[in-house]
């Protein structure tokens, strides 16, 4: 059942670590009708006020298996890169499959653990191809995108430019495990519903 017409929508005109809002395109599970299984994928109960978990969790079992990978990925503490690094790979990931919701939530972490707002921004305005200013970054930047890009073409060059920036075998697989989610995660976004700025929708009303 289609529960919005996209011409109602007042989207984002441009990538940006504001917080939007998203407007599924089919009708998510109403909050009060979750179910105990459907509340117990969820994993963290404040994603049931999100209309995207609860587009989701109508299928509670892979729901819950991608919230667990995911905050596996960006959360685990354990060896590899820190969590702004991750969050910079997302974000290089949803900035070049235009998947601008995406890119707003995981550049705006970006920032929040690094401090680089500017050199976050950068990405966001100039596209994957910006000098972020250091060759660490860029180098998870070029990575990320040729892993989105071609996945069966991301190789060797990109191992060896992360390897001569300073990362081990542990920071490399977090590259390419936080590209991959996110080149799977901004599909599945793009396919069921799109941004719309929650300010401007609310003065429009």
């Amino acid at each position: 059942m289609t529960v919005t017409d996209p011409q109602d929508l007042i989207g984002p005109e441009q990538f940006t670590q504001q917080s939007l809002g998203w407007v599924p395109w089919l009708a998510p599970v109403e909050e009060a009708e979750l179910t105990d299984r459907q509340r117990e994928a969820l994993i963290d109960p404040i994603r049931a006020k999100s209309p995207y978990f609860r587009l989701l969790v109508r299928d509670p079992d892979a729901l819950e298996a991608r919230t667990l990978t995911d905050l596996d990925i960006f959360r685990n503490p354990e060896g590899g890169i820190g969590r702004a690094e991750r969050e910079l790979a997302a974000t290089a990931a949803s900035r070049h499959n235009g998947c601008v919701y995406c890119a707003s939530v995981h550049s705006a972490a970006a920032t929040r653990e690094s401090g680089r707002r500017d050199d976050v921004q950068r990405l966001l305005d100039e596209g994957i191809d910006a000098d972020l200013g250091d060759e660490a970054w860029n180098a998870i930047v070029a990575a990320a995108v040729a892993l989105t890009r071609t996945p069966s073409a991301f190789g060797a060059a990109e191992i060896e430019r992360l390897r001569a920036a300073g990362f081990d075998d542990a920071a490399i697989i977090d590259v390419i495990n936080s590209a991959a989610f996110f080149n799977w995660a901004n599909r599945l976004m793009l396919s069921l519903g799109q941004p719309e700025v929650r300010a401007r929708r609310q003065a429009a009303g």
